[in-house]
């Protein structure tokens, strides 16, 4: 993963500090996937009891997507005022303060057992805050890897951030099946789906604890007019001619513009905006939050489907895994275009069976290969390029903007799913679909090439090329 040549106590620090950084994204996948074990026992005990439409579930399912919104937008204030470590250190707490909430919002307030409407915002508040925590992680530690990443490796490393992410999710898999495995609906719908939201709080805690042993980023710390702390942080990572060079490129970037967010151009800000929307209305998260509810479908029993799962978090992993070893090698253009195809020819072939009603082991295939199509190009590319593509004055500023839009596309979506398959099945993945077609045709046209750059350098580059 590190350069063979790279000196043994460097490729010590920047694994130490990748690792910490990553744990964000495992919390991400986490706080994210936790629910596809727990909706349907969501449902059963505040829709059911409290005869509630489906269109309020989705919304239920989808709450800490409002929370990752906020958390989105709120990310490039806090990362420039308090800086890249301490919004991880926050969004940590919201974590863990999400996970014990959820768990057990009757705390306090209301009685066990009793769902009332009162009980409901308050187990959505919950959730949207671990949603903000998401928002801030999300953003923040890909940002934070990529600013402390030799260019020569920067998209493995970042790209190790969604492998966390993916992680994350397989883990939780496992977590809920072990959960729900040899246990009655009836238990799985009072107790189980508890313990579902409570098992986060301890990768949270450790996250937290672990963040207190990684430093600032140098790029942060020269915006702050920390210069001496950006030296003896460059020295870590470079050796003392590149760790010079770097920080005059440093210096020199942050003297060119003053930092307004369209300084630079307004193409950028929309690709990354653009890049963002397509990674979520492709239909990701419509795969990753109702594949048991998908799987059960095809006649699976209840602790089946969610064993179905973790065959998809599986491949999820293996193919984030090629992504990472080949980001740096093909570069990132290639893996999003060749990723859209995979992706377009698995949701067709969803939408067709979904057609003729034909639900089986051929949807359970389409959906593998729709979703490793994704996990190797658009799940990790994507954090890449946003980490990548934006100058380093406005960095936390339009890292913020587009992952605030890219959440806003995901609630749109995993919100609206429920009520869109009452409708028609076919037509939801057909629009996946359509989707799919489309982001390659973006990509193809507008999307740059980054691999092998230092970030100022593309920053000279691209901005030359997109300023109006």
């Amino acid at each position: 993963m590190l350069p063979p040549n790279m000196k043994k106590h460097k490729r010590l620090f920047i694994s130490l500090v990748t690792l910490v950084a990553t744990l964000g994204g495992l919390l991400f996948g986490y706080d994210t996937a936790v629910i596809s074990g727990a909706e349907g026992s969501l449902q059963n005990y505040f829709a059911e009891n409290l005869n509630l439409s489906s269109l309020v579930h989705g919304i239920t399912v989808s709450s800490a997507l409002i929370g990752c919104i906020i958390g989105g937008f709120l990310s490039g204030f806090l990362s420039n005022r308090i800086g890249r470590k301490y919004s991880l250190m926050l969004a940590a707490v919201l974590f863990l303060l999400s996970a014990l909430g959820s768990a057990y919002p009757e705390f306090l307030f209301f009685s066990k057992g009793d769902p009332t409407l009162s009980l409901l915002v308050t187990f959505n508040i919950y959730r949207i805050i671990g949603g903000v925590g998401v928002g801030l992680a999300s953003a923040v530690a890909p940002m934070y890897i990529g600013e402390m990443a030799p260019p020569e490796i920067r998209g493995r490393l970042v790209s190790l951030n969604q492998f966390a992410i993916i992680f994350g999710m397989l883990v939780v898999y496992f977590v809920n099946w072990g959960i729900a495995r040899g246990q009655s609906a009836e238990w799985i719908n009072d107790v189980g789906w508890r313990y579902m939201f409570l098992s986060e709080a301890i990768p949270a805690a450790l996250f937290l604890v672990l963040l207190f042993a990684v430093p600032e980023t140098p790029r942060y710390l020269v915006l702050k007019n920390q210069d001496e702390k950006a030296r003896n942080i460059l020295s870590k990572i470079y050796d003392q001619t590149m760790a010079k060079a770097t920080m005059y490129e440093i210096k020199k970037s942050f003297d060119a513009e003053k930092g307004r967010l369209f300084s630079f151009g307004k193409k950028i800000i929309v690709i990354g905006i653009l890049l963002s929307v397509f990674q979520q209305f492709v239909g990701i998260n419509v795969a990753l939050y109702y594949a048991p509810r998908i799987f059960e479908s095809m006649g699976a029993a209840r602790d089946a489907s969610m064993f179905q799962t973790i065959i998809m978090g599986l491949v999820n992993v293996i193919f984030t895994l090629i992504a990472i070893m080949t980001v740096d090698k093909f570069g990132r253009k290639p893996l999003l275009i060749i990723g859209s195809i995979g992706m377009t020819i698995g949701m067709f072939g969803v939408a067709g069976l979904a057609f003729f009603n034909m639900i089986g082991i051929g949807t359970l295939i389409f959906i593998i290969i729709y979703t490793a199509s994704f996990m190797m190009s658009w799940g990790p590319v994507v954090w890449v390029l946003i980490a990548e593509i934006f100058p380093n004055k406005i960095r936390g500023q339009a890292v913020a903007l587009a992952v605030a839009a890219q959440w806003a596309a995901n609630y749109f979506i995993s919100s609206t799913y429920p009520s869109m398959m009452e409708y028609s099945g076919g037509l939801t993945y057909s629009f996946y679909g359509l989707m799919s077609v489309l982001s390659a045709i973006f990509v193809w046209r507008m999307v740059p090439e980054t691999k092998g750059r230092s970030l100022e350098e593309l920053e000279m580059v691209l901005t030359n090329s997109n300023k109006n």
